[in-house]
């Protein structure tokens, strides 16, 4: 039995806590900020500037639905103004290889997506 069978049914939950991991890690904006913070600690306005068309508001949220699932560490320095920086954690870090993995993947097979869209009619899927 191929250890993805019955997928949905791990753990006996109808694949609700696959599904609510998935909803954070897959969401539009985590993994530009995973891979942005792969370099680095960086301060809320630095991170914000890296990660072209997010607003402060969805960069707030998505960074701290990452610090409560435990993939991005929040530091306050005692600085006036105080100085604040993230970063990831060692779980944040282990989602790079498949977040590149991922990406690789998409990158491979553009074209065939595009045309697929093209020929589908409407362009955009």
């Amino acid at each position: 039995m191929s250890q993805y069978e019955h997928t949905c049914m791990i753990r006996g939950d109808g694949g609700r806590t696959i599904r609510t991991v998935l909803d954070r890690i897959c969401d539009k904006w985590t993994l530009l900020i995973v891979t942005t913070l792969e370099r680095g600690r960086l301060r809320f306005t630095e991170l914000q500037r890296q990660i072209p068309g997010i607003s402060q508001r969805m960069l707030t949220l998505t960074l701290r639905n990452l610090e409560r699932d435990g993939l991005v560490s929040r530091t306050v320095h005692a600085e006036v103004p105080p100085r604040v920086e993230y970063a990831l954690t060692p779980t944040g870090e282990s989602l790079i290889p498949p977040a590149l993995a991922l990406a690789g993947w998409a990158i491979e097979h553009i074209g065939e997506i595009e045309a697929s869209r093209a020929a589908y009619g409407d362009g955009a899927g």
